[in-house]
């Protein structure tokens, strides 16, 4: 079961950087801004999730430069997934409020409609 799930990981990994969605093209001022909304969210994720992997590529396509937590290989992310957040699931979008207060986002999809709400640009 082990070597069926490390292969299906590496194919997984292998589509996701072959067929790569193309990101955003925003002025370097809207980037700016951007980035800076981007500094106060984390990903918690394992690098061969499907699930991640569908986060990251929506991720990718609106060009969020939100830091990723692989909760797999590092022990303090894992911790922190599992002791601030509730559970070791993944992904999970760790969002730093205006007010300091910390909101923990599971399930891959919610994660997607936040981000797409809060980072796909208006028409003007």
């Amino acid at each position: 079961m082990i070597v069926i799930r490390w292969l299906l990981g590496r194919i997984i990994l292998t589509l996701d950087f072959l067929t790569s969605p193309k990101g955003l093209s925003r002025n370097s001022d809207e980037q700016q801004n951007v980035d800076c909304a981007t500094s106060k969210l984390s990903l918690y994720q394992f690098a061969a999730c499907p699930f991640c992997v569908k986060v990251r590529r929506s991720m990718k396509r609106l060009s969020l430069d939100i830091e990723l937590r692989d909760a797999k290989k590092n022990q303090q992310f894992r911790s922190e997934l599992e002791q601030q957040g509730g559970r070791i699931k993944t992904p999970c979008l760790r969002i730093e409020n205006t007010d300091g207060e910390i909101t923990w986002m599971y399930e891959s999809n919610d994660i997607i409609k936040y981000l797409e709400q809060r980072f796909t640009p208006r028409a003007a």
